[in-house]
């Protein structure tokens, strides 16, 4: 037999197919102990799930023609894991990387290895394909009868091998690496280039029907006992006249299905819905007001040494506060899912990271169990966090079962703007206290973060759960500093959420790095240090010293040099220059840590429009052992380009209703003319153990910003994004730009 993974559309029986694998000769299966019950990686929220499948999961098959595929529960978000992990798994087996065929994210076939999050896939969930190509390739090797092929499959002629996987199977070594560390094209890429099937958009299959949904209108709100109650009216009659178009009524959830897709969205456009009016939502005009408003839980994540004492005996205390706004994920291609739903059976195309936790959520808004629902994961436009792909999957689940038959919806851009789970807004209260001799003596740090848990939309306006704020304790990544204090005091102020919110990449830790490394910027100011020697000075950490050494070095990072600071050069602009340094820490999971990154950058503001232009940007980042290295640095740029995003122009506006952000144009993005120059620095660290590269370049991005617009201003912004308008703002108040105005008078 051939064991190709199988056409994720025209596939009718995918348990059929492992079954073929299960019970195939020619032969060789790297499986789960039998009935062994879902773990969650490392670091990882929980695999949310007691369904345990009656037959084992399958890490890797081989078989007797050499046809080999791996099987992991993870996704690929546009970041290149499919290939990578193609390469580790090739790696271990001694054969080129096409050889290997990566099966990701089917609920049917992969194992329940929770969501794809935490840039943890390749640090962690990558271990059991390792072990599982190292494994096979052992045991072929031990029946080889002396064969010189490196894999030598033929001994398989006859024979069903299925093996538990070893958790103590031995990997190659560093030194012996032939295929990881080195750029490989990425695999997905060449359907991609040449219109092959690739997205969930483009899924289509027999007997399709298309939907759309009619959202109410308290946009971006997932809390409240009105939530499932506002709905008072649908007029059917107001789509009579449109072909084949029927409506679907669950609570507040109300759609359109049509055969064609042009009537489904004609409808959605004519339908009279009438509802009642919700309460309106605070005021978020003054966020830093709002997130004080709000009720907290303290969460004690660290007390050592003695902070008052210390304080007491400073030099200098500084006491700061920074402000993070909600912000979205902001996919460019809207949201869009499958579903086909017969004989109790439900069969789901959708682009969640979250397959088999979206299946446990379908299993609840339909009543059915997780053994007779099938989640197959298709690519979508990028989500770094939860975008709508869950909430248009449950869409589409309902839609089909009230039909009888496959329906596709796909979301409009002002839903997918609206509706969106949000990144969470953040607030960072800082004190810091600084000794004679420049010396760090205590740190003070408290973060409040609104929670992000966000469930699957429909479940809320259909009423299957209650629509009560539940409060998630995600707030504390990277909450402590990475620098050597005196004494430390680390809290989180846990506070239910203002809007609906979920993760969004850096969660929380960006934020929270936002505040530390800027602090670290003004302590070195009021220390009369440069930004990278006082860093160097207050840290402990080698690898840390060592990359910021690096990217310094590579920056042409020039100890005492002073940018503008308010004064224009003779081209009219000012330039300043910024430096920050963070690493990513899961700190609920402690020994689950992502890479260290650094960035060094160079921008000018044109004064008279605010303008910020970043004239060129080193960011380098430790991943450990890098697998693939362009796909890192590709990783890296997609980093550093929605980070600048995010700083420079991204905030979600609300007003009593709910969000109003509902389009590009009051939700600008950065434009790729805007893009500047990256250099990219991977330190060599191939004997050590590969660390997630998905978040972390990210991290010291808003730091590095802020430093640098102070550097060119001399003023401090501690709340982005860091628009135009703000700066003209601020640079029209500046005491020394009234001064200079005064004198050219």
């Amino acid at each position: 037999m051939t064991a190709a993974a199988p056409d994720p559309v025209t596939v009718a029986t995918p348990r059929a197919f492992k079954l073929e694998l299960l019970q195939a000769t020619g032969i060789l299966l790297i499986t789960s102990a039998p009935g062994a019950t879902p773990a969650p990686a490392p670091g990882q929220p929980g695999a949310g799930s007691e369904y345990v499948p009656s037959t084992p999961d399958i890490f890797l098959s081989i078989t007797v023609d050499g046809a080999i595929v791996a099987f992991s529960g993870h996704v690929d978000l546009g970041t290149g894991v499919r290939t990578a992990l193609g390469q580790l798994v090739a790696e271990e087996l001694d054969v080129p990387l096409g050889r290997v065929d990566v099966m990701l994210g089917h609920t049917e076939l992969t194992p329940n290895q929770g969501p794809t999050i935490a840039s943890a896939t390749i640090q962690v969930s990558s271990m059991p394909l390792r072990r599982a190509a190292a494994q096979a390739r052992a045991y072929l090797r031990a029946h080889a009868d002396g064969s010189e092929d490196p894999l030598p499959c033929h001994v398989l002629r006859g024979k069903h091998i299925e093996l538990p996987l070893d958790p103590n199977a031995v990997l190659k070594a560093a030194a012996h690496h032939r295929l990881v560390g080195h750029s490989l094209p990425r695999v997905d890429i060449p359907a991609k280039a040449t219109g092959g099937l690739s997205f969930v958009h483009d899924v289509r299959v027999p007997g399709m029907w298309h939907g759309r949904v009619v959202r109410p209108p308290y946009a971006g709100r997932d809390a409240g006992a009105f939530v499932g109650q506002c709905l008072r009216k649908v007029d059917e009659a107001s789509i009579a006249s449109i072909p084949a178009a029927r409506t679907v009524v669950v609570g507040d959830f109300v759609a359109v299905v049509a055969e064609r897709e042009e009537h489904a969205m004609l409808a959605a456009r004519r339908l009279k819905v009438a509802w009642r009016e919700a309460p309106p939502l605070p005021d978020l005009t003054d966020l830093e007001r709002a997130l004080r408003a709000g009720a907290t839980n303290r969460r004690v994540l660290l007390d050592e040494g003695e902070v008052e004492r210390n304080k007491a005996s400073a030099a200098q205390v500084l006491e700061r506060t920074y402000v993070w706004p909600f912000q979205m994920h902001a996919s460019i291609g809207p949201s869009c899912a499958v579903a086909d739903f017969r004989a109790d059976r439900l069969i789901v195309w959708a682009g969640t990271q979250n397959p088999h936790l979206l299946r446990i959520d379908l299993g609840r808004l339909l009543d059915l169990h997780e053994s007779r629902i099938e989640i197959v994961r298709m690519e979508v436009a990028g989500c770094y966090g939860r975008n709508c792909a869950d909430d248009v999957a449950a869409d589409a689940a309902l839609l089909s079962r009230a039909m009888g038959r496959p329906v596709r919806v796909q979301l409009s851009r002002q839903q997918e703007h609206l509706w969106e789970p949000k990144g969470a807004a953040q607030l960072m209260d800082v004190t810091a206290a600084l000794g004679e001799e420049g010396e760090l003596l205590a740190y003070e740090f408290a973060t409040r973060y609104p929670s992000n848990d966000a469930p699957t939309l429909a479940l809320l306006l259909t009423g299957r759960v209650p629509a009560l704020p539940r409060v998630l304790q995600m707030g504390d990544r990277t909450a402590v500093p990475p620098y050597d204090y005196g004494a430390r005091r680390i809290v989180c102020d846990d506070m239910a959420p203002l809007i609906r919110a979920s993760w969004l990449r850096g969660v929380s830790a960006l934020p929270n790095s936002f505040a530390h490394d800027s602090m670290m910027d003004e302590l070195a100011e009021a220390a009369h240090a440069d930004p990278v020697e006082f860093r160097l000075r207050h840290l402990s950490d080698s690898r840390a010293r060592d990359l910021i050494r690096r990217v310094a070095m590579t920056a042409a990072w020039q100890p005492g040099g002073r940018g503008s600071r308010g004064v224009p050069g003779l081209d009219g602009l000012l330039h300043g220059s910024g430096f920050a340094y963070a690493r990513y820490v899961h700190s609920r999971f402690p020994g689950v840590g992502a890479a260290w990154a650094a960035w060094a950058l160079a921008l000018t503001i044109d004064t008279a429009t605010g303008a910020v232009k970043i004239q060129r940007l080193t960011v380098g980042q430790d991943t450990g052992m890098v697998v693939n290295p362009d796909g890192v640095r590709h990783q890296i740029h997609g980093n550093v380009i929605q980070t600048l995003s995010r700083v420079l122009l991204e905030e979600v506006s609300c007003d009593h209703n709910g969000v109003t952000s509902r389009d590009w144009g009051l939700y600008p993005i950065l434009n790729f003319c805007d893009i500047p120059p990256i250099e990219v620095i991977l330190m060599e660290r191939q004997s050590e153990e590969p660390l997630g590269a998905g978040e972390s370049a990210s991290v010291p991005g808003p730091a590095a910003v802020a430093n640098a617009l102070f550097d060119a201003t001399g003023q401090r912004f501690r709340q982005p994004p860091f628009t135009a308008e703000k700066l003209v703002m601020a640079l029209a108040s500046s005491p020394r730009r009234r001064a200079l105005r005064a004198l050219d008078a």
